[in-house]
């Protein structure tokens, strides 16, 4: 047992975040057990989750994919996840019978401020008051995207199959040859802002943009090309999660109000040209998951 206990990813009575549907809510590890690996893919680490602010029925057994650390970066994206799915079409939405139901929204608000912990709060105000702000906006068929991306990861447990033949790098300099550049000054700000993109998507991917069950995948296919960067490697689906976290990435960067407006005229005309393009770069190719159970 004690061995066991190691690998855990969360202890218990810690405070994390869940995924429950699409969304992300703050939870509590009440238990934890290792199942054995079986055909039923029920094998692995799973919590038994306590969800803040709901009754004890809601209390459930949920694998270890599902849960995130208590930290700013995912309490964003909890915030980025939900102002999506409400924004969403009611034809695009799933099964409502989870915490993720209008009705949650509604203890939630009113219960805020009695629940939330006010030391985080403190600091999540400081950090506010100190960066300015940064929304890129995102198409509402992208934001689609990125939803049905997340239970095809999650829920049907698959993976993009990989490496992908329009990659990162591809799509970014089919971006740069739909621009006309007239003078070098917009010809040298147009580089440097695809450059840089490309170099978040290479230093963020394996910290930040990949599920825990797609790592072993990632970790093959460096094996396997030791050589190339991951923006030759991955494509249209997880560079569509980067525009997620990149408003995140860049206030925690010291950009001044200028570039910043120039930046984010720039990443939503990115994403333009993704939506555009959708048909051409998101072709749904997915796969089953064959390293699910090696957690």
């Amino acid at each position: 047992m004690a061995k066991n206990e190691k690998k855990f990813g969360f202890d218990k009575e810690e405070r994390v975040l869940c995924y429950h549907g699409p969304l992300l809510y703050e939870a509590k590890v009440i238990r934890r057990e290792k199942r054995e690996d079986n055909d039923d893919s029920e094998g692995g680490r799973h919590y038994y989750i306590h969800y803040k602010g709901w009754k004890q029925t809601w209390d459930e057994w949920v694998p270890e994919e599902r849960v995130l650390k208590f930290t700013d970066t995912n309490i964003q994206k909890q915030q980025q996840l939900k102002e999506m799915h409400s924004k969403r079409k009611p034809s695009r939405s799933s099964n409502t019978s989870h915490p993720g139901s209008s009705a949650h929204d509604a203890v939630e608000s009113r219960g805020r401020k009695r629940h939330r912990d006010a030391s985080t709060e403190k600091s999540r105000m400081e950090d506010d008051a100190k960066r300015p702000s940064f929304k890129v906006p995102m198409p509402e068929s992208l934001k689609g995207l990125l939803v049905d991306d997340w239970e095809n990861i999650t829920k049907n447990r698959q993976v993009v199959r990989l490496p992908c033949e329009i990659t990162v790098s591809k799509i970014l300099g089919q971006y740069a040859q739909s621009k006309s550049a007239d003078d070098m000054k917009d010809s040298e700000v147009l580089n440097e802002v695809i450059q840089g993109i490309k170099l978040y998507f290479d230093k963020t991917l394996n910290n930040l943009l990949l599920y825990r069950v797609e790592r072993k995948q990632h970790d093959e296919l460096k094996s396997t090309y030791p050589d190339k960067e991951v923006s030759d490697l991955y494509g249209a689906e997880h560079l569509l999660r980067l525009f997620v976290e990149l408003p995140s990435l860049i206030t925690k960067s010291k950009v001044n109000p200028e570039t910043l407006a120039v930046l984010k005229d720039m990443f939503a005309d990115f994403l333009s040209f993704l939506q555009d393009h959708e048909k051409d770069y998101f072709h749904n190719e997915y796969r089953t998951n064959p390293y699910h159970q090696e957690r």
